[in-house]
């Protein structure tokens, strides 16, 4: 079969390797659509810390069952399936009290383990979810990234008619938008540097969107919000110097979800923090929510294809990945062929 096998940094292509066997509570799934993420764009670059080369990689990704091990119960050859990359051990800590996707054995599929980069690939039966019919496999190769968006939001526990501000307006931003859209969330306001990308947040939605660089966030929030602040922020743009910022626009009793995985410090004015008393939460992957994003789907309240930009076929992965590298304002989410 074929598979897209990154070596080292810089370092990948599609090779010809052995196909996958389903070792007993494992199903092999033939792979019909998946999504590059920034973080296959990490490996690739060499910027991820857990990866272990060589390594196929992909982690957003939807297809039919072919063969299924030993044990399995919960699908069946001949399913349409997509597939959470979180695999967590069950016994650890963060297993026991419910937050899995913190696991501190953890093993995500496309980054420790090989994952959907390839024509069949092997996982977990118990990270297999099954599709409703009207769910097509393009859509379902995106659940992944939506599920991210459920977590964040769910970490920050939003309230009847509380007011949202999403900084940035990238793949995760614009999921987190759409994501509290079909929530029920009305008041979401999103603020990026590019206007491209403001462009595509209103009209998934956004009911305000700020350029940071030409206005002064803080200013139009304090206008918005009557001086009150915004109860919940998530950040969605990763850049550790905002988060002063963030604990200023924020309301009291606001809630602060991170997401990025950035070394570089962050001021804290504890201040700030405590005479509101904020709550800053860290959201990492997602913990279960998978059934939630289809539900989403399947009822119509969310299409996962509105941020495909470009679709391509498996043997122009490499162009992909070019295209990504050097004309990013172009770009919103790739979506790889398989199977055509």
């Amino acid at each position: 079969m074929k598979a897209f096998e990154v070596r080292a940094p810089h370092d990948f292509s599609i090779v010809d390797i052995d196909a996958p066997q389903a070792a007993a509570g494992e199903v092999s799934v033939g792979v019909a659509f998946a999504g590059i993420c920034g973080s296959d764009m990490h490996i690739i670059h060499g910027d991820n810390a857990f990866v272990r080369f060589p390594r196929i990689t992909g982690h957003e990704f939807a297809g039919v069952v072919e063969a299924v091990g030993e044990g399995v119960e919960n699908v069946s050859v001949g399913d349409r399936v997509c597939i959470d990359p979180v695999i967590n051990c069950g016994e650890c800590y963060p297993c026991r009290i419910g937050r899995p996707n913190v696991c501190s054995a953890m093993q995500v599929i496309g980054v420790h383990r090989n994952g959907g980069f390839a024509n069949q690939v092997s996982v977990p039966a118990a990270n297999a979810h099954r599709l409703p019919e009207n769910i097509a496999l393009d859509q379902a190769a995106l659940v992944e990234p939506y599920t991210i968006a459920a977590n964040v939001l769910a970490r920050m526990q939003p309230h009847d008619g509380d007011a949202l501000l999403i900084l940035g307006a990238g793949v995760i931003g614009l999921t987190i938008l759409q994501v509290a859209r079909a929530q029920g969330l009305t008041d979401i306001t999103v603020c990026d540097v590019i206007d491209d990308r403001l462009d595509v947040a209103r009209s998934l939605g956004a009911s305000h969107t700020v350029n940071g660089q030409r206005e002064d966030l803080e200013a139009v929030m304090a206008e918005r919000t009557s001086g009150e602040g915004v109860p919940l922020i998530a950040d969605a743009a990763c850049v550790p110097a905002l988060f002063p910022q963030m604990a200023r626009i924020a309301s009291p009793a606001g809630r602060i979800g991170l997401l990025g995985f950035n070394a570089t410090p962050s001021d804290l004015v504890q201040l700030e923090v405590i005479k509101k008393e904020l709550t800053i939460v860290g959201s990492r992957l997602n913990n279960r929510k998978f059934p939630e994003v289809i539900e989403m789907l399947a009822s119509g309240r969310l299409d996962a294809t509105a941020l495909v930009s470009h679709r391509l076929p498996f043997a122009e992965m490499g162009e992909a990945i070019h295209m990504i590298d050097h004309y990013p304002e172009r770009v919103c989410k790739v979506l790889i062929e398989l199977d055509a």
